[in-house]
């Protein structure tokens, strides 16, 4: 598959796409840390923001707001979401942004946040864990603008996007006047040049031009030098007394570069991801959960795309988009059984495997281990087309195992609706029924 990736034509797009209601889940195949690390890497390019330190006890919380030296503060939840502001604690205590006056209110809201899951719009019900909080200096803006660097298929590389209307949801800025966003591809051989920054500087109307074109360069290094998918400041300041500051960033950075990037990679928050995702990422499959009743196991991003398709045209719903490439092994196989078992929504599983350079036996293989091995209980469909086709279809027959070998796409795909159905609607009525 390919590595899933932030871009400005999609930038301006997801725009226009604000008023929809449903919210596609998708795999997150890049690193995204926390708003702390973030600053700590843009200091290492001289990027100015306020000063600022973590803590993960309210009793760091109270000493960081001392050594602080101010009593103007802001204190934020360190959780991996849109919305904090605005999001409520499983405790009650609504906002994941405070403005704090003292080091003992310091010590309050952290004693509020730290060990609670945040709920936002962007993390569904679950909400996710707060174990970390950032204090800095409260800064006063004259002015608010919106800056970011993503990757642009349409321009086939890097592309700076700025707005003058920063400090909101750059969704509804480009919906309700596209004109005030700015974009300026950057050639990735020739990199960007000063007289551009300040262009698009003085384009977005800073009074210190001079100073946020220097930012946006510093941005620029870090994020060829990095290997970001999106750099986004979200504000970006201008004060009183003119000083361009980042108020708040996030960072993306691509996953195929972990080897090359050991320091950025090590700042992984696993807590902050679907336990899943990381299950499957371990044996190299991509996995997205959804919220339906079948478990789907694909090989090929397409055939996965038209398997669930065939799944909800019969009135069934998938429950996760599971695809083991094409170098799957019999244990990465059972891994991802483990994965799609693990979800207790599921109620049958649909194998669909398209033998290329997959080979049918060795996914037959690793069925037949899955089954033995974690005792499944739901009923399993299995469809095998292509190499070693005969050979899985013998290894099945031979285990003795109940599993529903059908040829038949639309007929595979009819019988893992209908018997999502009834176990179902069994579970629900309290009834128990085995599968023979």
């Amino acid at each position: 598959m390919f590595k899933s990736l932030r871009t400005a034509s999609s930038l301006t797009s997801r725009v226009s796409m604000a008023a929809r209601q449903n919210v596609q889940q998708q795999q997150k195949r890049f690193l995204n840390i926390h708003e702390y690390m973030s600053m700590d890497v843009m200091r290492q390019y001289g990027i100015n923001s306020p000063r600022g330190h973590v803590a993960k006890t309210p009793e760091e919380a109270f000493e960081v707001a001392k050594r602080l030296g101010t009593d103007d503060l802001v204190i934020k939840a360190q959780v991996l979401a849109g919305g904090r502001g605005k999001g409520t604690f499983d405790n009650g205590y609504k906002g994941g942004v405070h403005l704090v006056s003292s080091a003992d209110q310091a010590k309050e809201f952290a004693s509020k946040m730290l060990g609670h899951k945040l709920i936002t719009k962007q993390t569904g019900a679950e909400g996710k864990p707060c174990n970390a909080v950032y204090i800095c200096e409260r800064k006063y803006a004259q002015n608010e603008y919106y800056f970011a660097i993503l990757m642009d298929r349409q321009s086939a590389g890097p592309v700076l996007v700025a707005s003058s209307q920063g400090g909101m949801d750059i969704e509804a800025v480009a919906a309700e006047n596209p004109d005030a966003i700015v974009k300026l591809p950057v050639d990735f051989n020739v990199g960007l040049s000063h007289d551009d920054a300040l262009t698009l500087a003085k384009k977005v109307g800073f009074n210190n031009a001079e100073d946020a074109a220097q930012t946006f360069m510093n941005l620029y290094k870090l994020f060829t030098e990095k290997d970001a998918t999106q750099v986004e400041i979200n504000p970006l300041t201008e004060t009183t007394d003119k000083q361009v500051l980042c108020m708040d960033a996030k960072l993306n950075f691509d996953d195929n570069a972990d080897f090359r990037q050991k320091d950025l990679f090590d700042l992984r928050d696993f807590s902050q991801e679907d336990a899943r995702e990381i299950a499957a990422a371990k044996y190299h499959l991509n996995y997205i959960g959804l919220d339906g009743s079948i478990g789907c196991l694909v090989n090929g991003a397409g055939l996965a795309m038209a398997t669930m398709d065939i799944i909800q045209l019969h009135g069934g719903k998938p429950a996760n988009f599971l695809d083991v490439g094409g170098g799957a092994t019999p244990e990465a196989v059972k891994a991802a059984f483990e994965i799609i078992t693990s979800d207790p929504k599921v109620s049958s599983a649909f194998v669909n495997i398209f033998g290329g350079i997959m080979r049918c036996d060795v996914i037959a293989e690793g069925i037949i281990a899955a089954a033995q091995d974690l005792d499944i209980k739901i009923p399993l469909i299995v469809r095998l087309k292509g190499t070693k086709v005969d050979e899985a279809k013998k290894l099945i027959a031979d285990s003795g195992l109940r599993i529903y070998a059908i040829d038949d796409l639309d007929i595979a795909a009819k019988k893992a609706v209908n018997f999502a159905s009834i176990l179902t609607a069994a579970n629900e009525a309290g009834i128990k029924i085995k599968f023979e």
